[in-house]
């Protein structure tokens, strides 16, 4: 089954970028180049550096707004999922904020905050943060009443109920929340560096796409694809050794 995997996955690949190379050759467009092209440039840009570089640019917001956003998150969802009275103050907020479109609010945050780090990690936060919320919640309501009540039976404080039983039994739901908020909070990443100021990977497709550098525009935009498969992967497969395969419903599915 594991090699089965990886076939599909190859051939699934190899019909995308054989597409992509057809449509660059026939040309869809002038602006649309060969998959051979996008990925010469995006050699050289491995080559020169120019992509490490931007990435150690682009990862800053990113980690600093997955880091708040996590910590915030958590701790909001579980006071969600245990207080009434909170669920029903917070919770709409959160909802809101997972459907509306946040890009909207970027012009906002620049006119308070400028278009320094610190409104990147919000657009970062803002992305990722109602994900987290939300799974964490509901992971939170969802825990077995029969194991809570075995808590109080055997006069377990309110404490030792949270820490003891409902965090362990949240805990795979949690960590899936996290892992879908680090996907949103990249595109959040992504998305400041083109809407508020071009620097990182962002600073790479605007100037490639004003000198109709598009072969290097489109490398740029592929190593984003990569990165945040790659990154999603890795996250995945430390879900399914930490809880041993558990599968269970996401709030966002």
């Amino acid at each position: 089954m594991r090699y089965r995997s990886l076939f599909l996955n190859f051939v699934s690949a190899s019909i995308v970028f054989g597409a992509w190379e057809i449509a660059g050759r026939i040309p869809v467009s002038f602006a649309f180049p060969t998959f051979i092209e996008s990925m010469s440039a995006f050699w050289v840009l491995i080559i020169e550096g120019t992509l490490f570089t931007a990435y150690a640019e682009t990862l800053r917001p990113l980690v600093i707004g997955v880091v708040i956003s996590t910590v915030l998150g958590v701790g909001i969802g579980l006071w969600i999922g245990l207080s009434r009275a909170f669920d029903w103050l917070v919770s709409p907020i959160f909802i809101v904020m997972q459907t509306a479109p946040l890009a909207a609010l970027i012009p906002l945050l620049i006119m308070i905050y400028g278009i320094g780090l610190t409104s990147k990690v919000f657009v970062v936060c803002i992305m990722a943060m109602p994900v987290i919320v939300l799974n964490t919640s509901a992971a939170v309501r969802n825990t077995p009443a029969s194991i809570i009540e075995m808590g109080n039976s055997f006069l377990g404080s309110r404490r030792d109920v949270i820490i003891k039983i409902i965090l362990p039994a949240a805990s795979p739901i949690v960590f899936a929340g996290l892992r879908l908020g680090v996907s949103a909070g990249f595109i959040g990443a992504i998305l400041a560096e083109l809407k508020i100021t071009p620097t990182g990977v962002g600073d790479i497709i605007s100037y490639s796409r004003s000198i109709a550098d598009y072969p290097t525009m489109y490398a740029a935009i592929l190593s984003i694809i990569l990165l945040a498969v790659v990154f999603l992967n890795v996250l995945e497969r430390i879900e399914i050794t930490l809880f041993k395969g558990t599968r269970r419903n996401y709030v966002s599915d």
